[in-house]
């Protein structure tokens, strides 16, 4: 009937998953119980670790290992996605003066191709640890294991929910849309200071009006799909 307002549960229906995922998010708070749990079972050095890049067709993926201070307050600092570019860099800002340690590290197009978004993460987050100038004694992670040889704990929206993992978060996307950019200059041709890489519907039609480079990663099906084009 005209005129009468909408559910919630109406509206919450003609919203994307995506959307979805993203208001729910939303709702959760980002803090430090996480750090405060590890501390009262022993640790001294927590540390943070996340990832970026996952979902994109091109370039590396980045992951960042963040250790800071105890009872480290950040008010505002959320998950990456769920920030500005110019909140990001902000945020960015705040975590490099405040951290005790912080690392990030890089797995390239081809070793992506070769073992696997999943493995190539892993490898990223892992490698991201082993840099730090201190050593943590435990980590806060966002969704995932890792194969060293320290106390874990594997977060479900960590990044989301962990002061440390956010701050990961923050640092490897600030770090990774800087190697965009830059690597824009010397592909021009696919928008990537715009899009960063991922398969927007702009990005695609450049690999079909483009082909793939060395840098995209294949074993991705819009990659694999134009390079069948260009054949």
């Amino acid at each position: 009937m005209k005129g009468l307002k909408r559910s919630a549960a109406e509206e919450e229906d003609e919203l994307s998953p995506s959307a979805r995922k993203m208001r729910m998010l939303r709702t959760l708070v980002c803090g430090g119980r996480y750090e405060r749990a590890a501390r009262a079972a022993g640790a001294r050095l927590v540390a943070g670790v996340d990832e970026v890049g996952r979902g994109a067709l091109f370039g590396p993926v980045v992951a960042a290992a963040v250790i800071l201070p105890e009872n480290c307050r950040i008010p505002g600092l959320r998950d990456s996605k769920q920030l500005l570019a110019p909140e990001r860099e902000r945020f960015a800002r705040i975590v490099e003066r405040r951290a005790l340690a912080i690392a990030v590290e890089e797995v390239d197009s081809e070793t992506i191709d070769r073992v696997n978004i999943y493995q190539a993460s892993r490898m990223a987050m892992q490698a991201a640890v082993c840099r730090l100038h201190l050593t943590p004694d435990h980590l806060l992670v966002d969704a995932m294991r890792l194969e060293l040889d320290c106390a874990q704990t594997s977060i479900i929206y960590g990044d989301s929910l962990s002061v440390s993992i956010a701050a990961a978060s923050v640092v490897a996307k600030v770090y990774r849309d800087r190697r965009m950019r830059e690597l824009d200059r010397e592909y021009p041709q696919y928008g990537l200071a715009m899009h960063k890489g991922y398969a927007t519907p702009q990005h695609r039609q450049a690999l079909l009006d483009h082909g793939p480079c060395p840098l995209h990663r294949r074993s991705f099906l819009p990659v694999a799909q134009s390079e069948l084009r260009w054949d």
